[in-house]
């Protein structure tokens, strides 16, 4: 087992995995991020700014919390790290307001986000009002149907909600419009990118801003967990959780999107079922067919309905750091029921996946300590679940 490492090598890569595969006319605006995000968190006063609002904004840190009944009715310790009770009810704000801070350093008026859950959406738009800036989301056409309370909370809070239709019109379709977007404006705009994946710097600087969920675990716990679980799409949640935690002893584990199952090839499993390729501009574990084009992913989850994965997550599985499995889509609805009827807690879909997991291993887990990392809440899923359960 390798080492993490604090900062991807001078390529922008984890190993092999990462990179700046970008237009031309991104990889100035790319250099510059870079050097600008470098600078601001090696600065004081930038990061005193940022966490005085996840503290007095945000409303960090956020309780590490015993799931009492959960134990008794699996036979296993778990704790929750709840993510939802953050401003807005996911981890996403973490992440949108250290790059809006950066926005705002960097004198660019107006920031764009994609979104496929909506969270990032929200998160994005909520840094966008309280920091002063113009906010543009996109977001597929599919999910803007499926994820309906999101794109309203968006539009209240004064973002512009871009349908996408392009594509399967969802996440991946949403990444790609906002990258052209960026392309297009980069003078005055600012991608605000919502998950560990695209070109470096975006990995890097997702990981540090998400970091926070594992240092306060740390922080948090008289004794480390023996497990620690989170849901992984792009990963942003879960390399948040996991980074801090690498190499101590604790077990990471991973859940991706099964879907209808992997042998359907119907899922969003980019790690279990994918293999190395280049995609949104970095090269990580992805979902392709033998010539190399992207396939579609599929997940009841919007949030984990993308073809690929963080490219920290590709080194991790590599070198040991974790290991990544997953949850189909019935098993996390049962996550969800199992959550709501035992803790009182309606969990995203997304983090129901991790929940299902632990359920479904639980007799492998007798006497062990499992953390979960609640990464967000189901008030965005209500209209699936009430259809679905």
């Amino acid at each position: 087992m390798r080492a993490r490492l604090h900062r991807p090598d001078p390529r922008g890569r984890f190993g092999e995995y990462g990179g700046r595969f970008a237009p031309e006319t991104l990889m100035t605006a790319l250099e510059e991020l870079e050097v600008e995000f470098a600078s601001a968190w090696a600065d004081p006063l930038f990061v005193g700014e940022y966490h005085r609002l996840l503290e007095l904004y945000v409303g960090r840190p956020t309780p590490l919390y015993p799931a009492h009944r959960l134990s008794e009715r699996l036979g296993v310790e778990v704790w929750l790290k709840r993510e939802d009770l953050a401003h807005t009810g996911a981890h996403k704000i973490n992440n949108a307001l250290g790059q809006g801070l950066l926005a705002h350093r960097m004198g660019k008026p107006r920031i764009i986000a994609e979104t496929g859950a909506g969270q990032h959406g929200v998160a994005t738009a909520t840094a966008a009002a309280v920091l002063g800036l113009e906010c543009q989301v996109y977001m597929g056409e599919v999910d803007i149907r499926r994820q309906a309370p999101n794109v309203s909370r968006m539009q209240i809070l004064g973002a512009d909600v871009i349908g996408v239709a392009s594509g399967a019109g969802t996440l991946k379709d949403a990444v790609s419009e906002a990258m052209r977007d960026w392309a297009r404006t980069v003078e005055e705009t600012q991608y605000v990118i919502g998950s560990v994946v695209g070109p470096h710097p975006f990995p890097w600087m997702v990981r540090e801003l998400q970091k926070v969920i594992g240092d306060e675990v740390l922080r948090q716990s008289e004794q480390l967990p023996d497990v620690a679980v989170a849901c992984v799409g792009g990963g942003s949640n879960a390399i948040g959780m996991f980074w801090p935690l690498a190499g101590t002893g604790v077990e990471l584990v991973g859940v991706e999107a099964g879907g209808e199952g992997i042998g359907t090839g119907r899922h969003g499993a980019s790690i279990g079922a994918g293999s190395p390729g280049i995609l949104h501009g970095a090269r990580t574990y992805m979902l392709q067919d033998d010539d190399g084009q992207v396939l579609e992913a599929h997940s009841i989850s919007a949030g984990l309905d993308y073809p690929g994965v963080g490219p920290e997550h590709s080194y991790f599985q590599e070198v040991g750091l974790a290991r990544y499995v997953s949850v189909t889509d019935r098993e996390a609805l049962d996550g969800v029921r199992l959550l709501a009827l035992t803790e009182g807690i309606i969990p995203a879909l997304e983090s129901a996946h991790a929940v299902a997991w632990v359920a479904r291993e639980a007799s492998s887990l007798r006497h062990k300590t499992v953390l979960i990392n609640l990464s967000g809440r189901g008030d965005k899923d209500m209209e699936m679940l009430v259809e679905r359960l």
